[in-house]
């Protein structure tokens, strides 16, 4: 869904974005600075077709497989971005009506790369959207499955506006001139080192109720609220880690076990310390929680979508 600047926001006067003047902080345990997404798993149905467009289309490296299993991610980069799993005949994603995933975004470390991976998409004729999203220009396509994908490059803090306490994020129409001439003739030549996930956004089945789990009971911060039918939620005062919306419809239903969905998404955080606050302020909002042997722990929002929380080995994070 897109809606422009004009119509969200009119003739409201934008002010500078500096740090710590907007966003609604949740009312106890708030997600530290140095947080981070870490990678997503995605249940697929055919892993040999699946790579292809992984490797060819978005530019990823396979870093580890075994048997209907594939870890991906990007060159000269060790960190893993994606993992896919194979169910076999699994049916394509419900692009209406279910909820869970809306896309994943992949974050490029600059304009340029965005430029040259944009040429890339165009040569090989994929089909793609484009937005100008104030803080961030993107482009969207799905995978074989019918998985939501974005690929998008940020614009430099010092560039982003808000109008009261809201970050101003709408969907203008994309400069696409300006985004190729950025690539300066370089050709695209896979994802770079530096790329992450960025942010992860979700059809959610209420926002009150997605705002009460992700923000009072996680710990992010609300930064936007009066996109229609959406919420933006980040940390550390970036623009947003998490997208929620409704814009599957009050009839939506979870995913089936058996299609292609997002079957977990993952948050890094800086520590331990961090780790067990928020462990803590979960379990007190009266979610369930698993622990991994590994010290993970993992809750499943109102909709059954599930998030995994880490200690980072990086936490000097990216974005």
């Amino acid at each position: 869904m897109g809606v422009t600047t004009q119509a969200l926001f009119g003739a409201a006067p934008a002010q500078p974005a500096a740090p710590d003047t907007y966003g609604q902080r949740p009312s106890g345990f708030r997600l530290p600075e140095a947080t981070r997404l870490g990678k997503v798993r995605l249940q697929i149905a055919d892993l040999d077709r699946s790579l292809a467009f992984y490797q060819d289309i978005l530019g990823l490296r396979i870093v580890a497989r075994s048997g209907g299993e594939a870890s991906l991610a990007a060159h000269d980069d060790e960190r893993v971005l994606i993992e896919l799993t194979e169910r076999a005949e699994a049916r394509g994603a419900g692009r209406g009506g279910r909820l869970g995933l809306y896309h994943y975004a992949i974050l490029l470390p600059d304009r340029a790369a965005l430029g040259r991976f944009a040429q890339h998409a165009s040569a090989n004729g994929i089909r793609i959207g484009a937005a100008d999203h104030l803080v961030s220009e993107a482009f969207y396509l799905h995978d074989p499955d019918g998985l939501g994908i974005e690929v998008y490059a940020d614009r430099p803090r010092s560039a982003w506006r808000r109008t009261g306490q809201q970050l101003m994020i709408a969907t203008d129409p994309i400069d696409m001139g300006a985004i190729l001439g950025a690539a300066d003739g370089q050709r695209w030549s896979g994802m770079p080192a530096g790329t992450v996930i960025g942010h992860v956004h979700l059809h959610v089945g209420d926002l009150e109720q997605a705002a009460a789990f992700y923000s009072e009971a996680l710990g992010f911060d609300r930064i936007t609220w009066n996109y229609p039918g959406a919420l933006f939620l980040g940390a550390g005062g970036y623009h947003h880690h998490l997208g929620t919306n409704v814009w599957a419809g009050p009839s939506a239903i979870p995913p089936s076990i058996d299609e292609a969905r997002l079957v977990e998404w993952t948050i890094e955080l800086p520590d331990a310390a961090s780790l067990a606050d928020a462990a803590e302020s979960v379990s007190l909002s009266g979610h369930p929680l698993n622990k991994s042997d590994a010290g993970d722990i993992s809750a499943c929002d109102p909709w059954g979508t599930p998030v995994r929380l880490r200690v980072s080995d990086d936490p000097r994070g990216q974005q």
